[in-house]
């Protein structure tokens, strides 16, 4: 998910809209003649049925494969005429939507969202070509040493809930999904309740508060089912993936913070400092720049279900896997004990704050960015004190977070290769 914050100088004023039950963060900038939506609600992959994974993401892609009178390939042209970009995903834990266009293609944009979500098709020769389309995806993801490590990596972590299965399903659970399945997923999903919208680009309050009565009130009342909350992170220790490679995938992680803890941004910073500041790192530093054991290494907090789990990834060649881990747990320990010092707190800080706008160049990632604060519950005022609470947090509260936060003896590890000494 996008990062959260504020940097000095940077402003970014935010409207609260309002229409039809329904409440939209604006952004409004004319500079451009471009408008983005983006919208989302709890679920997505959290709800598919066991056996059946990849439901809420076959049935979210199957939505601009024809809707209403438009078969697929109608439908395509009428986005493409229009250079109008709809899109919907389900991710772990959310379904969402959105799209970008002209800001004179507005009211056929809208037309056409509207006309996705209320009236899809699903079409048998769509079905079959999303079918297909996502269990070669399923496939290709396990053809990789880190596509192996990720996926026995949360499912040893929550081997008893959703996030422990992939979200985009296997070739198996895939080719198990039956047409039904589909509708009754979008029928669950696609409610006026639980909807999050934000928008950014040329358009004003007024014309918002049409296009949220235009685009929704079609769908039926209610929200969707609750998600399962998320257990706690499991610390399964070690585990080795035989895959015939030259190299090894590592995937290392605990449990993290919740969003609303208050020292998420704390953790943050200390992260950064650890294992996500690219060569700044102490990770990179210690297992690239001093011993040449890969060529990059880093983590930070994998957001979902409103929990932060702290993840990270290496790769190397098979001989050198034991002494990667090694290493990475001597850092991991170090920053526990230690924290960091006063200049890598500045480095850190400074860079989190001065690299923010580069999170807002258009109206897209505007879009995106402001949803990604209202998945996680923050208040519209959020983005402007943060700066602020950054550069106030001293480096002794850091180093009290780093302790509380970072646990080496429950870092849970997954290799997936063919490493020597493990």
């Amino acid at each position: 998910m996008p990062a959260e914050g504020q940097a000095a100088g940077f402003s970014l004023p935010i409207q609260v809209v309002e229409a039809g039950g329904i409440t939209a963060w604006l952004v409004e900038d004319h500079a451009v003649p471009v408008v983005s939506l983006a919208w989302s609600w709890a679920g997505g992959a959290a709800l598919d049925p066991a056996g059946q994974e990849g439901t809420a993401a076959m049935a979210a892609a199957l939505l601009t494969e024809g809707a209403g009178p438009l078969r697929a390939t109608a439908f395509g042209d009428a986005l493409r005429d229009a250079a109008i970009s709809l899109n919907f995903g389900a991710d772990r834990d959310h379904f969402e939507g959105g799209f970008r266009a002209l800001a004179d293609a507005l009211p056929e944009a809208v037309r056409l969202a509207r006309l996705a979500m209320a009236e899809p098709r699903l079409d048998a020769d769509a079905v079959e070509r999303v079918r297909a389309r996502a269990a070669a995806g399923a496939r290709r993801a396990l053809e990789t040493p880190r596509g192996q490590a990720g996926r026995a990596f949360w499912a040893r972590a929550f081997p008893e809930h959703p996030a422990g299965r992939p979200s985009g399903g296997t070739a198996e659970s895939i080719a198990a999904v039956p047409p039904e399945a589909l509708r009754a997923a979008l029928d669950r999903q696609l409610r006026q309740g639980g909807l999050l919208v934000c928008a950014a680009g040329a358009i004003a309050p007024e014309a918002l508060r049409a296009v949220l009565v235009q685009l929704f009130a079609g769908l039926p009342a209610g929200a969707p089912p609750a998600t399962p909350p998320l257990p706690g992170f499991r610390d399964f220790g070690q585990a080795v993936v035989d895959v015939a490679s030259p190299q090894s995938a590592v995937v290392f992680g605990q449990e993290g913070l919740a969003a609303g803890d208050p020292d998420w941004e704390a953790a943050q910073v200390v992260l950064r400092i650890l294992a996500g500041g690219g060569f700044a790192s102490r990770l990179m530093h210690s297992v690239r720049e001093q011993r040449g054991l890969a060529y990059g290494i880093g983590g930070g907090l994998d957001v979902m279900f409103r929990r932060g789990i702290v993840v990270g990834s290496v790769a190397t060649e098979n001989a050198r896997v034991a002494e990667t881990l090694a290493v990475t747990r001597e850092e991991w320990a170090r920053m526990a004990k230690d924290g960091p010092t006063e200049a890598e707190r500045a480095d850190a800080v400074a860079f989190m704050t001065g690299s923010l706008p580069l999170q807002f160049t258009d109206s897209r990632r505007v879009a995106d960015s402001l949803l990604s604060l209202r998945q996680n519950d923050r208040p519209v005022e959020w983005l402007a004190g943060r700066a602020a609470r950054l550069q106030a947090i001293p480096t002794g509260r850091l180093a009290a977070v780093a302790a509380r936060l970072l646990r080496p003896e429950a870092l849970a590890v997954v290799v997936a290769g063919q490493p020597v000494g493990l």
